[in-house]
């Protein structure tokens, strides 16, 4: 059984439909999925209780608040380190496989190289922080693992700057868009294949490690938005502005570019495109 950590967000639900096909092609085990009710993460000991005879751990659960995490850090430390953590060390002891999702915000986005996992880390924020926490925690549980980073996640489902943009496109005839803070949009789906790929891999003895993995090309939020409304028909004009123009409570970093190379290499699996995607995501949600 391979258990999730997760059941609403959109990795968990990418992984709920995902798994059951992978199952067809592969020897994947059957895939559980916990929500807050039976792995409470403010309860480090609910979640570990759940570790049990597993055969690998993804946690898609996490403190995602990038602005609520500067007012709530302890909140944000304990959900996305302190119980990630526990969870590890449950595994290490039984040897069990586990897939770690962290984030780009461990960096602190300066320069325009893609950054590699091997790069200094410095967190601008508070959310950065406290999963930059967890991947140490996870690290020094000792036990087969994945950190797995990723940056700007979207889909058809939860919040995510896909669905922002289409309720903001379809009210407005011009939206002003930060341009000057590039990355690579993920979509969920292609996140969930290499959580699962990561998976095999470590269940046929690929090392452990920190690994990159993000769709292409890196554009900046301003060039995604344009992309979303020509996708989706939507006439509004995107206006370019800085990350000064729209202050927010946390620091984003200007350069979200992930070297993805490690993780092709060692699992096969190649960045997504993520135009190909968006074009799913919008039918899903009878956008295109």
């Amino acid at each position: 059984m391979i258990l999730v950590f997760g059941e609403t967000g959109q990795l968990a639900r990418e992984l709920a439909r995902l798994a059951p096909e992978a199952r067809k092609t592969s020897d994947l085990p059957e895939a559980r999925f916990l929500g807050r009710a039976q792995a409470d993460f403010t309860d480090p000991a609910s979640c570990v209780a759940q570790v049990g005879e597993a055969d690998a751990v993804i946690i898609a659960a996490a403190h995602t608040g990038v602005d609520k995490a500067e007012s709530e850090e302890a909140l944000a430390e304990t959900v996305n380190a302190t119980t990630s953590g526990a969870i590890a060390r449950a595994c290490a002891e039984k040897g069990i496989p586990l897939v770690y999702v962290s984030t780009d915000y461990v960096f602190d986005g300066s320069g325009t190289a893609p950054r590699t996992p091997q790069d200094p880390t410095a967190p601008l924020g508070a959310y950065g922080r406290t999963k930059l926490k967890g991947e140490q925690a996870v690290a020094a549980a000792a036990g087969p693992h994945v950190i797995l980073r990723t940056s700007w996640v979207v889909s058809a489902h939860g919040a995510n700057f896909v669905k922002t943009m289409l309720r903001l496109g379809a009210e407005r005839e011009v939206l002003r868009v930060v341009a000057d803070q590039v990355g690579g949009p993920t979509p969920a789906a292609d996140l969930a294949a290499a959580c699962l790929a990561a998976v095999q891999g470590l269940q046929k003895g690929a090392p452990s490690g920190i690994h990159h993995f993000a769709g292409t090309p890196d554009v900046s939020w301003a060039d995604f938005a344009r992309e979303i409304f020509a996708q989706a028909n939507l006439p509004c004009r995107v206006e370019d502005i800085t990350t000064a123009d729209y202050p927010t409570p946390a620091r984003r970093p200007a350069n979200s570019r992930l070297d993805c190379s490690a993780f092709e290499a060692v699992f096969g699996v190649k960045r997504p495109d993520w135009r190909v995607s968006l074009t799913a995501i919008l039918k899903e949600l009878g956008a295109a």
